[in-house]
């Protein structure tokens, strides 16, 4: 549980889409920085080939990226894992040929103040479902499969597992029409109680910002494969 709840709580707002922030040849630009760093993990079960931003990599995106997010957000610091050499790392580059499910980025540090992710589509075809619910109890994944629940032993980085938002969010079904169309890779019954924010539909050029309390996936429409930038931060 996090100790700042209430702080954490002053700067939240609604999620945002900034549309045209980055040119075409900028997004050329951060293809390229994904395919010239190190597979970090290519999870075969999730269908998801993750790549750590590692600094230096691109002096010139990185300055590029940290300034057009302060311009949104106001200050803030990295919040993100570190590398084997202890230098923090901007965030995540995924590719993905499956739906990523129900999950929070609410951090894995209890005294830190989470404040916003940022997420950068580099292929056009895909969405993000934000739900209005929030959670403040670390990364999670939140899940109904026995399997997955009985996971306690988890390595530097990996979000616990919990079946804990069922009982949080009262019992109203989830909506069935926006679970027919973005979200039938999810159990239905492991939205109880859910009710949608946002769903950002991906566009080149654009980023979306939202509070790392906030309950999200992927949603099931995706052709082939989808490549995008997730980073966290903290006050």
């Amino acid at each position: 549980m996090h100790k700042k709840i209430e702080e954490i709580k002053k700067f939240e707002s609604p999620p945002k889409v900034i549309k045209n922030l980055y040119s075409k040849e900028e997004i050329e630009e951060f293809l390229k920085l994904y395919n010239d760093l190190p597979t970090t993990v290519h999870n075969k079960k999730q269908n998801v080939i993750k790549k750590r931003w590692l600094q230096g990599f691109n002096k010139k995106l990185e300055k590029l990226f940290c300034e057009r997010l302060q311009k949104e957000i106001g200050d803030f610091k990295m919040d993100n894992l570190l590398d084997e050499n202890g230098k923090e790392i901007y965030g995540l580059i995924q590719e993905s040929y499956a739906p990523i499910g129900l999950h929070v980025d609410a951090g894995f540090e209890a005294k830190s103040k989470v404040y916003k992710q940022s997420l950068i589509p580099l292929t056009p075809v895909g969405s993000t479902v934000i739900f209005k619910n929030r959670f403040y109890e670390g990364s999670t994944n939140f899940t109904q499969d026995p399997e997955e629940l009985k996971k306690k032993n988890l390595s530097y980085g990996q979000n616990k597992r919990s079946s804990e938002h069922l009982k949080l969010y009262g019992d109203k079904p989830f909506d069935k029409e926006i679970h027919k169309k973005y979200l039938n890779h999810e159990n239905i019954g492991n939205l109880k109680g859910l009710e949608v924010e946002l769903i950002y539909e991906w566009e080149i050029g654009s980023m979306l910002i939202f509070d790392r309390s906030h309950l999200h996936c992927s949603s099931s429409v995706i052709e082939g494969k989808k490549i995008g930038i997730a980073t966290f931060t903290k006050k």
